[in-house]
């Protein structure tokens, strides 16, 4: 059977996309920090490791482990400030992850 060449399927850009990001958002505590950093970023306020630490029951070890994975797939970036990092929700890569997730499930039909 051959599959039928359609715009709709999904291109290798969008499957590590979709990859890359879903592997960063299986973890229940990685959803609950890029949650809380969409939430301070929708007020204006950045975000860094102390603030995570301050406003979860985790160690500093364990939000930065997470944090690591967030940044890599792109969902979060980070910026220097002296001594801190301070993270930003990345929205445009959020967008990019839901339509190909959108259209994955669109092509799956």
């Amino acid at each position: 059977m051959r599959i039928r060449k359609d715009t709709d399927i999904l291109n290798e850009n969008e499957i590590l996309l979709i990859s890359d990001v879903s592997d960063a958002l299986a973890h229940p505590v990685r959803v609950k920090l890029y949650n809380h950093i969409l939430d301070q970023n929708k007020d204006l306020v950045p975000v860094c490791n102390g603030d995570l630490v301050a406003a979860f029951d985790y160690s500093q070890a364990t939000i930065s482990q997470h944090m690591k994975k967030l940044v890599r797939s792109g969902l979060v970036q980070t910026r220097k400030d002296d001594k801190k990092t301070l993270y930003f929700a990345n929205i445009g890569r959020l967008q990019q992850y839901l339509t190909a997730t959108r259209k994955f499930n669109t092509f799956q039909r």
